[in-house]
């Protein structure tokens, strides 16, 4: 029912990466580990059983010759910070992927990603992850932020990881980072990406440390709403596009949290943003009209939009404005 869902299941990382967009991505360690380890436990139980039934969704973009439009398999992407982090990978991400599994086994299925800075990736963990039904394992640390894959070096850490994956039986993905239409390969496959000047989150989100430390080169033309992976048909319940991102609370995004799956089921909280302006703007890919019914005009959100960055710049971008607004 939806294309995607993306559910970070754990604040818990292996570093602090300067260009992260949640300061509470970091490492954590003994007591204060084992209790963000438990709280992601207990949440997720219930965030799965607000999920929607089914994970078939109609592709609005793939027509068959009789007319109908193609049935296709939506993916849960499980992220972090770092989800093969001992003991989030044991105790959260090993037994979330078979309840998933599980959940949706009678109802068309679902492709399940995980998605790794990769540094912890060996021949053991992968079988583990492709014994539980993982479709695509995709390594989101090619960038020069991720100081091991740095150290490393980019094309020797891809090297490497490649060689792991095509050991298991994997093979390289189609995906490309700028294009959302990758849900008909067969798995498992693998990927890389990062945040690269090439790639669409390459100018960083203004928040988080990244704001902190005066990193997003992202401007007003930089409309991060319009990105298939951002606000862009965030509402089209059923349809291709349709997208949005769950914390470990449970709280449901995209860039402000909406709702808590906790608390209600995912679909029934999108239902009631339908028809909304201020959401339909979003879903539309046009934030910068999100006030017109509650008096904020265009040049308004301008207005909003504008700001100083930590090292005092002139900064200018639509998730000031849209984080002022709300």
């Amino acid at each position: 029912m939806l294309e995607s869902i993306y559910y970070v299941i754990s604040w818990a990382c292996r570093r602090a990466c300067p260009h992260c967009y949640d300061e509470r991505f970091r490492p954590y360690s003994g007591g204060e580990l084992e209790a963000i380890t438990s709280r992601s436990k207990a949440a997720f139980p219930a965030i799965v059983s607000h999920l929607p039934e089914t994970m078939v969704y109609t592709d609005l973009e793939d027509q068959r010759e009789d007319g109908s439009l193609a049935p296709k398999v939506g993916r849960i992407v499980l992220s972090g910070g770092e989800v093969l982090l001992d003991p989030v990978r044991t105790e959260v991400l090993y037994p979330l992927l078979g309840t998933l599994t599980e959940r949706y086994k009678a109802t068309g299925g679902v492709k399940l990603v995980i998605q790794t800075a990769g540094d912890l990736l060996s021949p053991q963990i992968i079988d583990d992850l492709l014994d539980r039904d993982v479709w695509m394992i995709s390594v989101s640390s090619l960038d020069d932020f991720h100081q091991p894959v740095a150290q490393e070096g980019r094309e020797a850490f891809r090297e490497r990881l490649a060689a792991l994956f095509e050991s298991a039986g994997m093979r390289a993905s189609g995906l490309q980072s700028s294009v959302r239409k990758w849900m008909d390969e067969d798995g498992p496959v693998y990927s890389f990406f990062g945040a690269t000047p090439d790639a669409w989150i390459g100018k960083l989100w203004p928040s988080g440390r990244a704001w902190e430390n005066g990193l997003s080169k992202a401007t007003f033309k930089d409309n991060f709403c319009n990105n298939w992976s951002g606000g862009l048909n965030f509402l089209n319940v059923g349809f291709s596009g349709s997208e949005v991102a769950i914390d470990p609370d449970g709280n449901l995004y995209p860039r402000l949290s909406y709702g808590n799956v906790t608390e209600e089921p995912l679909i029934q909280i999108l239902e009631s943003l339908v028809g909304r302006p201020e959401f339909e703007a979003i879903a539309m890919g046009r934030p910068e009209r999100m006030g017109i019914g509650h008096g904020v005009d265009v040049e308004g959100f301008l207005q909003l939009s504008r700001t100083a960055n930590a090292r005092g710049e002139a900064y200018v971008n639509r998730c000031i404005g849209c984080d002022r607004f709300h």
